[in-house]
């Protein structure tokens, strides 16, 4: 372990060579956690530092790349943030030409919706891929304003030297979460990226006041909205990853609801989404488990699925679904149909349910998954080769390793960080 003495600015600031010096140390694991919760480094930063290497952020690049331009187009017009750009642009965007200053706006998920303000500024940021379609989420850019600001869903400043990435350091931003004023759920960030004087108190509370102009402005509107107009209500299943399995939908008055499936509940819903036509109790059960169910506890699973997404989603005689309901897998399924591999790496988060032991669920769950490696290695490029590498299904694969390091665009770095996965990997299986 080694020691780093951390001189401190008047202010209690750590001065940026030093801090930058402390970050080397610990992205090259030559200083731990317990040595940050030492040194004057905001806990706020060294935690996301913390995340950022526990997810294999590459500190050496920056966000991922920019989405298909359909789908902007479709993530622009699905937030509500997108009624409120006036009053952002009024509060912030009109007062940052030739300031050097620009106005972000991402959604939920990091990804930058509207990327606006000083055009000199604009064009600048660019080289860093901070760009509209860049997802900048923490677990894809490291510590920054806007992914650090979703990650913990409270208002944050970084300093240049504070950025996970090398290639942010030259860059200062203050971002704050805005959130649904109904139901509070989270739509977004607006953030403002510049110089030094983006991080000081009284920008802070410029964005902060823009914010909460911006949820005043969506409670106005959900109030004064026509009858004739009413939101969407498609449901959307979230059952990738290792998080919980996820149901989201909208009621009639623009309430969303959401609930936490049990496993049983979001197997069923998967299977019923790759079998339109339907599927009868006794099918069901042989899908869900070979052995141990039978057609009473699948009525019964079926009847507490009713109470949990509503009976409105569900039909009988054959069980199958009536409504639309959006999913991350489909969204996989979808763009690796249309040829679009950097859709479906962007809309895969980890593996269809991995505590499932549905023998169908693991069969779609190996399709996918299989799918999405071959699509990756077929393509050869060199940006979507490294993401799928940086997934917990890439990290043992020896032959997408193998093509990284032989790759015709891989840098020396890359090559030997390659190189020495490859050595691991082959200790392991030796």
């Amino acid at each position: 372990m080694i020691e780093v003495g951390i001189p401190r600015t008047s202010g209690g600031r750590v001065p940026s060579a030093q801090l930058r010096a402390v970050r080397e140390l610990f992205v090259a694991g030559e200083v731990d956690a317990a040595y940050l919760d030492s040194t004057h480094v905001r806990r706020v930063v060294a935690e996301s530092w913390q995340r950022s290497l526990a997810t294999g952020v590459d500190p050496d690049r920056g966000a991922q790349a920019a989405a298909a331009a359909a789908r902007l187009g479709a993530l622009r017009e699905a937030n509500p943030l997108s009624s409120a750009l006036p009053v952002i642009r009024r509060l912030l965007v009109d007062d940052a030409a030739d300031s050097g200053v620009v106005v972000a706006i991402t959604g939920p998920d990091g990804t930058l919706l509207w990327v606006e303000g000083d055009l000199a500024a604009c064009r600048k940021v660019e080289a860093m891929n901070f760009v509209p379609g860049a997802d900048w989420s923490e677990r894809s850019a490291g510590t920054n304003a806007p992914g650090t600001a979703l990650a913990l869903d409270s208002e944050v400043q970084i300093r240049g030297s504070e950025h996970f990435s090398r290639v942010v350091q030259p860059w200062n931003c203050t971002a704050v979460p805005v959130h649904d004023p109904v139901t509070g759920a989270l739509l977004g960030t607006i953030d403002l990226t510049g110089g030094s004087a983006i991080v000081t108190p009284q920008t802070l509370g410029l964005v902060r006041a823009t914010a909460v102009a911006v949820e005043n402005h969506l409670a106005l509107l959900r109030l004064t909205r026509p009858a004739s107009q009413p939101p969407p209500t498609e449901a959307r299943l979230t059952v990738l990853g290792a998080d919980r399995p996820q149901w989201q939908d909208t009621d009639a008055d623009g309430v969303v609801r959401s609930a936490t499936l049990t496993g049983r509940h979001a197997d069923i819903l998967v299977l019923l989404l790759r079998h339109p036509e339907g599927l009868s109790a006794d099918h069901l059960a042989v899908l869900l488990d070979e052995k141990d169910l039978d057609v009473v506890t699948i009525r019964a699973e079926m009847s507490r699925l009713r109470r949990v997404i509503g009976e409105a989603y569900l039909a009988s005689r054959p069980y199958r679904l009536v409504k639309p309901i959006a999913s991350d897998m489909g969204e996989v399924f979808d763009a690796l149909g249309a040829d679009d591999v950097d859709a479906a790496l962007r809309a895969y988060s980890g593996e269809l349910l991995p505590q499932s032991v549905s023998p169908a669920v693991a069969r779609l769950r190996t399709e996918l998954s299989a799918g999405l490696r071959g699509a990756v290695l077929a393509e050869s490029n060199l940006d979507t080769l490294r993401r799928w590498l940086e997934l917990p299904e890439g990290r043992d694969d020896r032959e997408g390793w193998r093509r990284l390091h032989d790759h015709s665009d891989a840098g020396a770095g890359t090559r030997a960080k390659a190189h020495g996965h490859l050595v691991g990997i082959d200790f392991d299986l030796s």
